[in-house]
């Protein structure tokens, strides 16, 4: 028994084995070269000698401060005003640049501001682009995550039925998942444009003209939007194939019993499909987490991040900074942030979506 247990190891560890060396050599030791990268100024072409920085990236990356202001006061104490009636306040750059009195804001710039009353809070930031890519990529995976997995659920459960020709659904909610992401997005460019698209056309035919044509693209109210429909209708197919696989593992007996006692339709999903699909609902959605994250295709063939920085991403910074820039330094920290960000909230799930005894 013994030796068989050792012989049935040996088998698996040998075709195991090329598969762990080529995740350690292209996944494993990359990941640690950008650690390590991440503490340098290393740039890709450079007459100058790679220095450590310790956590100056990581500052530059993540500095945020808030800086409010009251608005001036002419000799009698009254607030002053604009040509326009608005309220006027000092220069932002007198405090963010080159001065002495307020050094923590020094290099930073407006991400955003507010009024509370009559003073104006100013949210700063020292790397605004990034920061956008930041909340971008957050909000793109707080709106995919959820629809992405609830649209697959619906059609798993539409397409888990006997019924002559369900096959040929199967396979057109699945078709997109085959095609690659680049061809697709090339498509829902054209179906995108501002001028002869056919979204513009359909709900212009639709409206009989009233619907104005909008360049979805190109106004930055509506590019994210748009990249993430787009995003949920292409991967929506996967994640469905994963659903449907958990809903066959249920017994039938389990549905026939149900329907013995008298359930609803409701009360059997409740009670019955629900928590026999807890695991896969685990995996669905960790999987759509991580890949939301990994935003990027979309982006570079379809935006390029703009307009107005209003589709950047966290991985498109990271390879626009890598490679485009030449700023291998950049690019690893932003790499490593990412990384960080994607375990955390892969912990989060999984401790959420733990069996409760």
């Amino acid at each position: 028994m013994a030796s068989k247990f050792t012989r049935s190891n040996r088998v698996g560890w040998s075709m195991a084995g090329p598969a762990a060396v080529l995740m350690a050599i292209f996944v494993v030791l990359p990941f640690i070269f950008a650690i390590g990268l991440s503490f340098t100024n290393q740039r890709l072409i450079s007459p100058n000698p790679t220095q450590f920085v310790g956590l100056a990236n990581y500052e530059q990356l993540l500095g945020v401060g808030v800086l409010t202001l009251e608005p001036e006061r002419d000799a009698a104490g009254a607030a002053v005003r604009d040509d326009a009636g608005a309220l006027a306040y000092p220069s932002l750059r007198s405090f963010t640049r080159n001065n002495d009195q307020y050094p923590q804001y020094d290099g930073m710039r407006e991400w955003f501001s507010f009024d509370i009353g009559e003073n104006r809070v100013f949210v700063l930031g020292r790397d605004i682009v990034f920061l956008k890519a930041l909340i971008n990529t957050v909000i793109f995976v707080l709106i995919v995550a959820p629809v992405q997995g609830g649209l697959a659920l619906g059609l798993a459960l539409l397409i888990n039925q006997k019924l002559r020709g369900i096959n040929l659904f199967r396979a057109i909610y699945f078709m997109p998942v085959v095609v690659s992401i680049v061809v697709v997005s090339l498509l829902w460019r054209f179906i995108y444009d501002g001028n002869s698209g056919l979204l513009n056309n359909l709900l212009g035919a639709a409206t009989f003209g009233a619907f104005p044509r909008i360049d979805w693209l190109g106004n930055p109210g509506t590019a994210l939007g748009s990249i993430i429909a787009m995003s949920i209708w292409q991967a929506v197919g996967f994640h469905m194939v994963i659903w449907l696989s958990g809903l066959q593992t249920i017994s039938p007996t389990l549905y026939e019993a149900a329907a013995i006692e008298g359930a609803s339709p409701w009360q059997t999903f409740r009670y019955v499909t629900w928590p026999g699909l807890r695991n896969t609902a685990v995996l669905v959605l960790i999987v759509i987490t991580m890949q939301a994250f990994s935003l990027f295709s979309q982006i570079d063939v379809m935006t390029g991040g703009g307009p107005l920085d209003s589709t950047q991403t966290i991985v498109f910074q990271a390879v626009e900074r890598g490679y485009g820039k030449q700023d291998i330094s950049g690019g690893s920290t932003i790499s490593v942030v990412l990384f960080v960000i994607v375990l955390s909230i892969s912990f989060i799930q999984r401790w959420l979506t733990r069996e409760k005894t």
